[in-house]
This record gives C-alpha cells, sequence and structure tokens, in this order.
C-alpha cells in the first residue's frame, strides 16, 4: 500500500515499524460540543484506513484522543450548568452516539487528556532537561528556536511561520512563535498540582504523551484534517522528538476541508451542521457513503443535492442486495458462475484502496460489480451462488463501513402477504386488494414473479 506523507509530499510504500503491525493516532474532538459534519470526516477516513489496514492482514492499534480540558471548555464551565468533567462526560458520550451512527467503530484506545497529567507533566520535565522548553512564573513554554527542523511539516521556514501563526502575545516568552506547554492557572479554574504551581496542560503536549504511552516513541500514522498541520501537528514533532531524539512519525496523513454549498462551514455565515442536524433527515449511513466517495486528500462540497445522490446511491445498493437475497432463496437452479466476477471485484477494490486509500476509486469499483451481478441475474437464475455473490459485496461494504440500514420485512407484513396470496388462491378478490392496501399502507410494495412475491420498503 502506498500512502501520501504529508512531509515528504510524496507517496510512499507503508513500512511499519514493526512487521505485521500497524499504529495509528487520530486526533480526535474537543468535547465541548456535538461535532460538526467537518469533524466527521477525518473520523470516518481513519477509521476506514483502519479497517482497510486489518482486511489487509495487520494487527492495527488505533489511538483516538479527547480534548477534555481547554480555553472553551472552561469558559462553558465557569457559568455553572456543568463541571469540566462533567461537560466533557456528556459530549464524550454524545461522540459514541454520533459516532456509531456513522458506522465509526471505537478506537482501542479513548485517552482524555485529564486523565494523562502525570504523563503530561513527565515529557515537559523532560524538554526542560534538554533544553527544549522553560518556565516563566508557572507558564512553560516550547523554545521554537531550539529545534532545528521546525516547521519540516508544513514545509515552510521559520521566518514564514513566525509571519503566519496565530500566536498569543506575551511579553514573558522568550520568542513570540514559542507556545505553551503547560499553563498557569487563573482564578476558578479546574488545575491539577505540577513542579511550576497549579495549572493545566496547553493543548498539543497532550497528543505527544499519548500517544507514546500507547504506541511507543514512534508510530506508524498519524492522522487529522488539514487544519492540524501547522500549528499542531508541527508541535506534536517539535515536542516529541525533542523529548526522546527520534522520529515521531513516518507517515504523516491530512483530508481535506469541507465546504457547504461551496462555502467554507462557519456558524456566522449559518451553515454549520452537527452530525445530529443531518440525522435528522438522513440516515447517517448515507452521510458516510458520500464522504468516501470523494478522495480523503480532495476539498469536498456538502450540499443537500449531493446527498440526496449519495441516499440514490444508497438505494442501488439496498437494491442489489434485496436482488440476491431473493434469488438465493427463490431462484432457479440454473448456474451464475460468479468466482471470476468477485475475483475481479476483490483485486480491484484492493488496487484502488492500495492508491492512497483511493476509497472514491473502491466505491466506482462496487457500482461496477452491482451492475455485472444485477445483469448476471437479471432472470432470477442462479439460486446457488447468489449468496457468494452478496457474501462479496457485504464484505468488501464492511471494510469501507458502509451497512445499509436493515431493510428487512417485518413478520407482520409477511404475514398479510401470506394472506394475500391465500385470499388470491381462493378467488377472494377483494380480500386480496384489501390487504395489499395494508401492505402499502405501512409502506411496502410487492411485486409478483414466476419465483414468488418480491416484497420492498417504498
Amino acid at each position: 500500500m502506498k500512502i501520501y506523507n504529508t512531509q515528504t509530499r510524496s507517496k510512499q510504500e507503508f513500512v511499519p515499524v514493526e512487521q505485521g503491525k500497524a499504529t495509528i493516532y487520530a486526533c480526535g474532538p474537543t468535547v465541548y460540543n456535538f461535532f460538526h459534519v467537518g469533524n466527521a470526516r477525518p473520523f470516518i477516513i481513519f477509521d476506514t484506513l483502519r479497517r482497510y489496514l486489518e482486511y489487509t492482514g495487520y494487527d492495527v492499534t488505533f489511538v483516538q484522543n479527547f480534548t477534555d480540558v481547554d480555553d472553551k471548555m472552561i469558559e462553558i464551565a465557569k457559568t455553572g450548568d456543568m463541571t469540566l468533567s462533567e461537560l466533557g462526560k456528556y459530549y464524550i458520550d454524545a461522540y459514541f452516539e454520533d459516532a456509531k451512527g456513522l458506522g465509526i467503530r471505537e478506537a482501542d484506545f479513548h485517552p482524555m487528556a485529564t486523565k494523562h497529567i502525570g504523563e503530561i507533566i513527565k515529557l515537559v520535565k523532560k524538554l526542560i532537561e534538554n533544553e527544549h522548553a522553560y518556565e516563566v512564573d508557572g507558564d512553560v513554554y516550547y523554545n521554537v528556536s531550539s529545534f532545528a527542523n521546525y516547521g519540516k511539516l508544513s514545509g515552510q521556514s521559520l521566518e514564514d511561520l513566525q509571519a503566519g501563526a496565530r500566536i498569543d502575545v506575551a511579553d514573558i516568552k522568550r520568542n513570540p512563535e514559542d507556545f505553551a506547554l503547560w499553563k498557569a492557572a487563573k482564578p476558578g479554574e479546574d488545575s491539577w498540582d505540577s513542579p511550576w504551581g497549579k495549572g493545566r496542560p496547553g493543548w498539543h503536549i497532550e497528543c505527544s504523551a499519548m500517544s507514546m504511552k500507547y504506541l511507543g516513541e514512534t508510530i506508524d500514522i498519524h492522522g487529522g484534517g488539514q487544519d492540524l498541520i501547522f500549528p499542531h501537528h508541527e508541535n506534536e514533532i517539535a515536542q516529541s522528538e525533542g523529548a526522546t531524539g527520534k522520529p515521531f512519525v513516518n507517515y504523516w496523513m491530512h483530508n481535506g476541508y469541507i465546504n457547504i454549498d461551496n462555502k467554507k462551514m462557519s456558524k456566522s455565515k449559518g451553515n454549520f451542521f452537527t452530525v445530529r442536524d443531518i440525522a435528522e433527515k438522513y440516515d447517517l449511513s448515507i452521510v458516510r457513503l458520500f464522504m468516501l466517495s470523494a478522495h480523503y486528500r480532495n476539498p469536498i462540497n456538502f450540499s443537500e443535492e449531493l446527498i440526496e445522490q449519495a441516499a440514490a446511491a444508497m438505494t442501488r445498493i439496498k437494491t442489489c442486495r434485496e436482488n440476491l437475497q431473493f434469488v438465493a432463496q427463490n431462484g432457479s437452479d440454473q448456474a451464475v458462475d460468479v468466482a471470476q466476477m468477485i475475483e475481479g471485484f476483490e483485486k480491484r477494490f484492493k488496487e484502488a484502496m492500495d492508491d492512497d486509500l483511493n476509497t472514491a476509486g473502491a466505491i466506482g469499483v462496487i457500482f461496477e460489480y452491482i451492475k455485472d451481478v444485477n445483469l448476471a441475474y437479471a432472470d432470477n437464475k442462479g439460486k446457488a451462488s447468489a449468496g457468494q455473490a452478496l457474501e462479496a459485496l457485504d464484505k468488501i461494504l464492511g471494510i469501507l463501513g458502509i451497512e445499509p440500514k436493515d431493510d428487512s420485512v417485518p413478520d407482520e407484513v409477511l404475514a398479510m402477504v401470506e394472506q394475500r396470496q391465500a385470499a388470491r388462491a381462493a378467488k377472494d378478490f377483494a380480500k386480496a386488494d384489501e390487504m395489499r392496501d395494508k401492505i402499502a399502507g405501512l409502506g411496502y410494495e410487492m411485486k409478483d414473479t414466476p419465483e414468488g412475491v418480491k416484497i420492498n420498503k417504498k
């Protein structure tokens, strides 16, 4: 598999630190609100990467953190409605609920910043010892000028970064671009004891400390949104390599931005959508299909029209599955050989995914397969092999985390179908029409075929 490495700006063959194993760290949410559609994209992308590496035989360890202390959370906690820990727990629980709807599996570890204060303090102390950090009045800052390779991820010189960085101007810092590793406590804030007095960690340090704890000093893949390249990931490199002297990450992966109706998403523009907002109108499996229909490094435009197209694509998948299920139960015994079709399907899928996780190409392969399957089983023949064709489709959909919503027909509807068939056999057509109307009223439609009645959700 080849992965586009942000640091080298090229596709590189994936060679893990330890043969047969793969370690992934993906930046998770700051838990002060429900996560929005922009957050959803990296969560889906790196969940898919994990699934695919497992499919190809790797033993994957996947870590995604929760930032459960930061300025926004502290301000919200000051209102008195919830404590900092209560606020974090509320939105972490909400994250898992919304992520489940998107088909996102739980990580092997979901570390929280507030549960790793000891590891963070230990790392800050190490950076001070290595003369990469300094303390001033209870604050600890990383001295960016002490790290010769600062800027290697974003590809800019330190002078360029100084000009473009969003920084807090503070006279106590040696250089304006230095960033906080530890922040001295302000009155009324949640804080923890440290060698520099009561305080709390800066944003960047938590990911270095937690990735090292769970994945070691050098990890295979680190992922996140494009907006995290600078300063967050740049600072992670400086911290981690400044402490260990070893490469921190071998492959950096970053997904492109999401626009809403061709405009940047923002609350002020009124085009800000949480996943919960979208779930009120669309099944979230459709949102996942939509997200994977573009290459992860490309920007993606989120619009109602495009979501409707994804919904239509999901209907094609469901219809194919329903047809295969029907043939497997009711089809003729005329043989359909699908072995070669399945082999080609899986080969083309793997070729797409091995090319820098090209999910857009992979989904194209899925619909080519659906077209071939629909033609092969158009006459309801191939009862013996339809199950194999369906199993192959479901396996590939599962690797992408696309699981069509279960539209199986309830027992109540099946019973009505039997009553209708009995009425027709008895030539009680009034009763048969009555049962058809009742079935339609429950949202199902029937189609009489030589092999039996096909029932579909309308």
